[in-house]
């Protein structure tokens, strides 16, 4: 397990320039699954930048499959 004082959390700005894309996408591709979900502190939204530079290595890949429509 990750060494809790060596975890850099980031916010939705900094994983939004990492991207190249805009905030509100950001929380697209979380909500479709295909980034991984922040991490929340109360009201506080952040990204650990390990696993954002992990995801972006690995080429963006999807981190839980959709269910179709209207199967759930």
């Amino acid at each position: 397990m990750a060494d809790s004082e060596n975890v850099q959390l980031i916010t939705v700005a900094h994983v939004s320039e990492l991207l190249a894309c805009s905030q509100r996408h950001v929380y697209r591709l979380v909500d479709g699954g295909k980034m991984p979900p922040p991490v929340r502190i109360g009201a506080l939204v952040r990204w650990d930048r390990d696993v954002i530079a992990y995801w972006i290595a690995n080429g963006c890949r999807p981190v839980r499959a959709q269910p179709a429509k209207g199967t759930m």
